[in-house]
Protein backbone atom coordinates (compact mmCIF):
# COMPACT_ATOMS: atom_id res chain seq x y z
CA UNK A 1 0.00 0.00 0.00
CA UNK A 2 1.08 3.42 -0.46
CA UNK A 3 2.37 5.92 1.94
CA UNK A 4 -0.59 8.92 2.69
CA UNK A 5 2.02 12.06 2.53
CA UNK A 6 2.07 15.16 1.27
CA UNK A 7 3.08 16.96 -1.83
CA UNK A 8 6.70 18.30 0.27
CA UNK A 9 6.69 14.92 1.61
CA UNK A 10 6.37 12.49 -1.31
CA UNK A 11 8.92 14.90 -3.71
CA UNK A 12 11.35 14.31 -1.04
CA UNK A 13 10.91 10.40 -0.85
CA UNK A 14 10.98 10.22 -4.68
CA UNK A 15 14.38 12.28 -4.30
CA UNK A 16 16.08 10.20 -1.68
CA UNK A 17 15.06 6.94 -3.80
CA UNK A 18 16.92 8.08 -6.50
CA UNK A 19 19.79 9.25 -5.04
CA UNK A 20 20.19 5.96 -3.07
CA UNK A 21 19.14 3.91 -6.16
CA UNK A 22 20.27 6.31 -9.40
CA UNK A 23 23.47 8.06 -7.54
CA UNK A 24 24.70 8.94 -10.95
CA UNK A 25 22.00 9.77 -14.38
CA UNK A 26 22.75 11.35 -17.26
CA UNK A 27 22.12 11.86 -21.07
CA UNK A 28 22.28 8.97 -22.84
CA UNK A 29 23.20 10.39 -26.47
CA UNK A 30 26.74 10.90 -27.35
CA UNK A 31 28.33 14.52 -27.39
CA UNK A 32 32.12 16.10 -26.64
CA UNK A 33 31.04 19.77 -26.63
CA UNK A 34 27.56 22.37 -26.68
CA UNK A 35 27.29 21.79 -30.52
CA UNK A 36 27.30 18.36 -30.62
CA UNK A 37 24.80 18.21 -27.72
CA UNK A 38 22.77 20.84 -30.23
CA UNK A 39 22.64 18.33 -32.98
CA UNK A 40 21.91 15.40 -30.84
CA UNK A 41 19.08 17.13 -28.74
CA UNK A 42 17.25 18.40 -31.99
CA UNK A 43 17.66 15.24 -33.74
CA UNK A 44 16.36 13.45 -30.74
CA UNK A 45 12.74 15.01 -31.18
CA UNK A 46 10.43 12.01 -31.40
CA UNK A 47 13.03 10.15 -32.00
CA UNK A 48 15.28 7.29 -30.00
CA UNK A 49 18.59 8.36 -28.38
CA UNK A 50 20.02 4.75 -29.81
CA UNK A 51 18.74 5.63 -33.30
CA UNK A 52 20.58 9.37 -32.69
CA UNK A 53 23.93 7.83 -31.67
CA UNK A 54 23.47 5.78 -35.11
CA UNK A 55 23.44 8.88 -37.13
CA UNK A 56 25.69 11.86 -35.48
CA UNK A 57 29.29 10.40 -35.34
CA UNK A 58 29.13 10.55 -39.79
CA UNK A 59 27.35 14.12 -39.21
CA UNK A 60 30.02 15.31 -37.38
CA UNK A 61 32.98 13.91 -39.13
CA UNK A 62 31.09 15.81 -41.78
CA UNK A 63 30.07 19.05 -39.95
CA UNK A 64 32.76 19.31 -37.23
CA UNK A 65 31.84 21.99 -35.71
CA UNK A 66 29.08 24.89 -36.30
CA UNK A 67 30.95 26.81 -38.98
CA UNK A 68 30.82 23.72 -41.57
CA UNK A 69 27.18 23.44 -40.84
CA UNK A 70 26.47 26.85 -41.38
CA UNK A 71 28.25 26.74 -44.65
CA UNK A 72 26.81 23.15 -45.58
CA UNK A 73 23.74 22.58 -47.86
CA UNK A 74 20.33 21.51 -46.68
CA UNK A 75 20.98 18.46 -49.22
CA UNK A 76 23.63 17.41 -47.55
CA UNK A 77 22.51 17.67 -44.09
CA UNK A 78 19.13 16.10 -45.24
CA UNK A 79 21.12 12.97 -46.98
CA UNK A 80 22.89 12.13 -43.06
CA UNK A 81 20.16 12.78 -41.12
CA UNK A 82 17.62 10.69 -43.28
CA UNK A 83 16.98 7.95 -41.33
CA UNK A 84 15.49 10.36 -37.99
CA UNK A 85 12.14 11.34 -37.53
CA UNK A 86 10.96 14.36 -39.77
CA UNK A 87 14.13 14.64 -41.29
CA UNK A 88 12.94 17.65 -43.89
CA UNK A 89 12.28 19.96 -40.70
CA UNK A 90 15.01 19.11 -38.67
CA UNK A 91 17.12 19.40 -41.79
CA UNK A 92 16.19 23.43 -41.43
CA UNK A 93 15.99 23.71 -38.33
CA UNK A 94 19.87 22.66 -37.80
CA UNK A 95 20.99 24.64 -41.32
CA UNK A 96 19.35 27.77 -40.03
CA UNK A 97 20.36 27.17 -36.35
CA UNK A 98 23.91 27.07 -37.32
CA UNK A 99 23.79 30.19 -39.89
CA UNK A 100 22.24 32.22 -36.28
CA UNK A 101 24.60 31.02 -34.15
CA UNK A 102 27.75 32.15 -36.50
CA UNK A 103 25.89 35.32 -37.51
CA UNK A 104 24.22 36.37 -34.03
CA UNK A 105 26.13 34.72 -31.19
CA UNK A 106 29.84 34.87 -32.97
CA UNK A 107 29.70 30.56 -33.07
CA UNK A 108 29.23 30.10 -29.61
CA UNK A 109 26.11 27.65 -28.84
CA UNK A 110 24.54 30.46 -25.96
CA UNK A 111 23.71 29.21 -22.38
CA UNK A 112 21.14 31.55 -21.54
CA UNK A 113 17.80 29.68 -21.98
CA UNK A 114 15.96 32.99 -23.26
CA UNK A 115 18.81 33.62 -25.93
CA UNK A 116 19.09 29.72 -26.85
CA UNK A 117 14.97 30.11 -27.63
CA UNK A 118 15.97 32.58 -29.95
CA UNK A 119 17.57 29.66 -32.58
CA UNK A 120 15.45 28.37 -35.51
CA UNK A 121 14.20 24.67 -33.51
CA UNK A 122 14.91 25.20 -30.31
CA UNK A 123 12.04 24.97 -27.78
CA UNK A 124 12.04 25.27 -24.14
CA UNK A 125 12.65 21.56 -23.80
CA UNK A 126 15.73 22.31 -26.38
CA UNK A 127 16.84 24.98 -24.43
CA UNK A 128 16.57 23.62 -20.75
CA UNK A 129 18.63 20.24 -21.62
CA UNK A 130 21.44 22.78 -23.43
CA UNK A 131 21.53 24.88 -20.60
CA UNK A 132 20.96 22.24 -17.93
CA UNK A 133 23.60 19.70 -19.39
CA UNK A 134 26.20 21.29 -21.60
CA UNK A 135 26.65 24.47 -19.04
CA UNK A 136 25.23 22.99 -15.66
CA UNK A 137 23.18 25.46 -15.38
CA UNK A 138 19.67 24.34 -13.07
CA UNK A 139 16.79 24.02 -15.22
CA UNK A 140 14.64 21.10 -16.03
CA UNK A 141 13.43 19.97 -19.09
CA UNK A 142 10.29 18.12 -19.80
CA UNK A 143 9.56 15.91 -22.00
CA UNK A 144 7.01 13.45 -22.91
CA UNK A 145 8.65 10.89 -20.07
CA UNK A 146 9.36 13.76 -17.55
CA UNK A 147 5.96 14.92 -17.81
CA UNK A 148 4.18 11.22 -17.77
CA UNK A 149 6.14 10.60 -15.06
CA UNK A 150 5.56 13.52 -12.92
CA UNK A 151 1.63 13.17 -13.22
CA UNK A 152 2.16 9.24 -12.46
CA UNK A 153 4.08 9.59 -9.36
CA UNK A 154 1.71 12.55 -8.23
CA UNK A 155 4.52 15.46 -8.59
CA UNK A 156 2.98 17.14 -10.76
CA UNK A 157 -1.04 17.89 -10.17
CA UNK A 158 -3.55 18.51 -13.13
CA UNK A 159 -0.91 19.62 -15.30
CA UNK A 160 -1.69 19.99 -19.11
CA UNK A 161 1.56 21.35 -20.34
CA UNK A 162 5.11 20.63 -20.23
CA UNK A 163 5.66 24.06 -19.05
CA UNK A 164 2.99 23.65 -15.77
CA UNK A 165 4.79 20.65 -15.20
CA UNK A 166 8.35 22.08 -15.32
CA UNK A 167 7.18 25.36 -13.12
CA UNK A 168 5.39 22.53 -10.36
CA UNK A 169 8.22 20.73 -10.43
CA UNK A 170 11.12 23.71 -10.10
CA UNK A 171 8.96 24.74 -7.21
CA UNK A 172 9.83 21.46 -4.91
CA UNK A 173 12.92 20.05 -5.83
CA UNK A 174 15.68 21.88 -4.65
CA UNK A 175 17.91 23.94 -7.56
CA UNK A 176 21.02 21.65 -6.80
CA UNK A 177 19.25 18.89 -7.85
CA UNK A 178 17.20 20.28 -10.85
CA UNK A 179 19.77 18.42 -13.52
CA UNK A 180 20.28 14.97 -12.24
CA UNK A 181 16.23 15.18 -11.31
CA UNK A 182 15.64 15.80 -15.64
CA UNK A 183 17.75 12.72 -16.12
CA UNK A 184 16.31 11.00 -13.14
CA UNK A 185 12.58 11.03 -14.18
CA UNK A 186 13.77 10.67 -18.09
CA UNK A 187 15.21 7.16 -17.22
CA UNK A 188 12.68 6.11 -15.15
CA UNK A 189 10.36 6.99 -17.69
CA UNK A 190 12.48 5.23 -20.39
CA UNK A 191 12.73 1.54 -18.77
CA UNK A 192 10.15 1.38 -15.91
CA UNK A 193 7.34 3.83 -15.92
CA UNK A 194 6.66 3.25 -19.70
CA UNK A 195 3.76 4.54 -21.74
CA UNK A 196 1.87 1.33 -21.63
CA UNK A 197 1.97 -1.40 -18.73
CA UNK A 198 4.21 0.22 -17.06
CA UNK A 199 6.32 -2.02 -14.89
CA UNK A 200 4.73 -1.06 -11.30
CA UNK A 201 5.92 -4.61 -9.80
CA UNK A 202 9.42 -4.14 -9.86
CA UNK A 203 9.28 -0.20 -9.49
CA UNK A 204 10.76 1.06 -6.16
CA UNK A 205 9.09 3.84 -6.39
CA UNK A 206 5.64 2.36 -6.09
CA UNK A 207 5.19 2.89 -2.11
CA UNK A 208 4.68 6.69 -2.76
CA UNK A 209 3.22 6.47 -5.97
CA UNK A 210 -0.14 7.62 -6.45
CA UNK A 211 -0.78 5.63 -9.72
CA UNK A 212 0.46 2.75 -8.21
CA UNK A 213 -2.59 3.37 -5.21
CA UNK A 214 -5.12 4.55 -7.62
CA UNK A 215 -4.91 3.22 -10.80
CA UNK A 216 -2.90 -0.42 -10.98
CA UNK A 217 -3.72 -1.93 -8.05
CA UNK A 218 -7.54 -1.40 -8.46
CA UNK A 219 -7.23 -2.64 -11.83
CA UNK A 220 -5.25 -5.81 -10.12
Amino acid sequence: MTQKLSRSQRFKAVIDWFEQNMPVAETELHYHNPYELMVAVMLSAQCTDKRVNMITPLFFEKFPDIYSLAAGSEAEVLNLIRSCTYPNSKTGHLTAMAKMVVESFNGAIPEDITQLQKLPGVGRKTANVIASVAFNIPALAVDTHVFRVAARIGLSVKSKTPLETENQLVKYIPNDKLNIAHHWLILHGRYICVARSPKCPSCGLKSFCKYYEQDYILKK
